[in-house]
């Protein structure tokens, strides 16, 4: 059986870097790996943890995918001038069926979701930015 525990991971990852950057739009921001994935420990060399370079990982996708902007990585710690895209942004504020909108759906799902609800989650909001 395939685990994919680093599947959610990225997804909440993900929520939680778009959310930092909604909570500030429009002034772009510094967003810390360790704001979004939590504490890291550096082996003896100094070296990352693999789940904190997932998620930096996960945060240098969603620039490539056209999600956000930044315009460096400061070491492996943090990306800088950090901004949500155009079209992330209309993602975002767009309503549900509920009547609220995806960030706060969003915001909800990551706070207390479980793992599947926010891959599901995740996954609507990608389809629909595709979309955009």
């Amino acid at each position: 059986m395939l685990d994919d525990l680093h599947i959610h991971d990225f997804y909440r990852d993900a929520g939680r870097t778009l959310l930092a950057l909604f909570n500030q739009f429009p002034a772009p921001a510094t967003v810390y790996v360790e704001d979004i994935a939590g504490p890291d420990t550096p082996d003896e060399f100094g070296l990352h943890s693999p789940r904190h370079l997932a998620c930096l990982g996960a945060m240098s996708w969603l620039k490539q995918c056209g999600y956000i902007h930044f315009t460096q990585l400061v070491r492996q710690e943090a990306v800088e001038e950090a901004a949500l895209s155009h079209r992330s942004f209309l993602l975002l504020i767009a309503k549900t069926e509920s009547g609220h909108s995806n960030a706060q759906l969003l915001d909800e799902t990551v706070r207390g979701g479980s793992s599947p609800q926010i891959q599901e989650l995740m996954e609507r909001l990608m389809r629909e930015f595709a979309a955009l």
